[in-house]
């Protein structure tokens, strides 16, 4: 017989909160999208939902708490002494990437299916996948970050491939990206804070020198930064009119590193299943191209700023829906004081305010990524654009503070 301490604290556990497929489980998403998508779109953008949902509950959702137990490592040296600064992920992060392909994660709002719909059905299914990615939603928005800036500098050659791979739908051929911007002397300010200067080559390629302080998704395939151009007697100038915009491949053809050491990895507080790494960056390494005019760096990642600043969004927003539905669930099962937590009106009150907070926080994402579709697809009009100029860093930070 169980001793009488024993038996005490054998009861001392709850019942686990369970939801079942987002979508069908989110009605504001499902009236919203009744009421503003053409019939026509909605019935195959329904379907697509529907199947995802299942998918994130079924196969994501493992995945995901895989990749928060098996955070990457850093190997620098190999059992013969040189370096190889290999970031070993998770074999579960991997196919997370695959996934993302898989199902257009990013490559969905720049094919342009449903016209300027398409951005809106992107940002529902990054939506869905965020409370299950597992981090993987963080390379994903500086990959679609990197994307935008593609396309709106007009595809320029050393690019075109690139956006080809950052908007594949083949696991084999999509490309993640990083944003490689923050250095020693500061995060934001990167006008008088970025000291990596890029010299150029005969071949019309820049040599980068520099240390990155803070690069999320070190271990994508390629990344954008910024770096200040050294005139022929090795002068630069200072300020932001004097950066411009880099694109880099991470590895070589052989898959090393391209020129790039690794001093160390990140110990972050949150997002640890992602390689955050200080880096440096050398003279030993081919195609940088150079791909904003020169000065006009920051200018030209503004787009990818305002990307990432909207994927910021969705993930607050998809966070705020998804602890409503574990505490609904929650009450439903919890006894407290002898009776269901669903039954006392205080908590059941704290319930509806968070209710309402996270449905405004979706109705104004919704505004943002439908004002963002008909801007990318020439439907937009001035009012418009400035409209959605205003929203993006307003609703960034309403949501974050949410």
């Amino acid at each position: 017989e169980m001793p009488p301490a024993r038996r005490g604290t054998e009861t001392l556990h709850q019942e686990q909160p369970e939801t079942g497929n987002h979508y069908l489980e989110d009605a504001l998403l499902q009236s919203y999208l009744r009421a503003h998508l053409p019939p026509k779109v909605l019935e195959e953008v329904t379907q697509d939902l529907e199947r995802f949902g299942t998918r994130l509950l079924s196969q994501v959702k493992p995945l995901g708490r895989e990749c928060e137990l098996n955070p990457p490592v850093l190997r620098q040296y190999d059992a013969w002494g040189r370096r190889v600064d290999h970031i070993a992920t998770c074999s579960a992060w991997r196919s997370m990437k695959a996934i993302a392909a898989e199902e257009g994660l990013v490559a969905a709002a720049y094919e342009r299916r449903y016209s300027n719909w398409s951005r809106l059905h992107q940002a529902v299914k990054l939506y869905l996948f965020s409370s299950f990615s597992g981090g993987f939603n963080c390379p994903l928005a500086m990959t679609d970050g990197a994307a935008k800036i593609a396309e709106s500098l007009g595809l320029p050659g050393s690019l075109k491939n690139a956006f080809d791979h950052l908007t594949s739908w083949d696991p084999k051929k999509f490309w993640t990206s990083g944003q490689w911007m923050t250095e020693r002397r500061g995060g934001s300010d990167v006008a008088d804070g970025t000291e990596t200067v890029a010299r150029k080559q005969p071949d019309g390629t820049y040599r980068l020198y520099g240390f990155k302080w803070f690069t999320s998704a070190a271990d994508s395939d390629m990344a954008l930064t910024l770096a200040r151009v050294a005139d022929a007697e090795g002068r630069v100038k200072q300020g932001s009119s004097g950066l411009s915009l880099f694109f880099l491949r991470v590895r070589d053809e052989e898959g090393k590193l391209n020129g790039i050491q690794v001093q160390r990895l990140k110990d972050k507080l949150g997002t640890r299943q992602m390689a955050t790494a200080e880096l440096w960056l050398d003279a030993f390494a081919p195609q940088r191209f150079q791909i904003s005019a020169e000065g006009r760096g920051v200018a030209s990642i503004s787009s990818m700023l305002n990307i990432s600043r909207i994927h910021n969004v969705i993930g607050a927003v998809a966070s705020m829906r998804r602890m409503i539905g574990l505490s609904r669930e929650y009450a439903r099962r919890r006894v407290a004081f002898g009776k269901l937590l669903k039954d006392h009106p205080l908590h059941m009150q704290t319930i509806a305010q968070m209710e309402v907070q996270a449905r405004g926080a979706f109705l104004l994402l919704m505004e943002i990524v439908c004002l963002l579709g008909l801007a990318e697809t020439n439907m937009a009009s001035e009012q418009d654009q400035l409209l959605l100029r205003l929203l993006i860093p307003v609703a960034k930070l309403y949501t974050g503070k949410q």
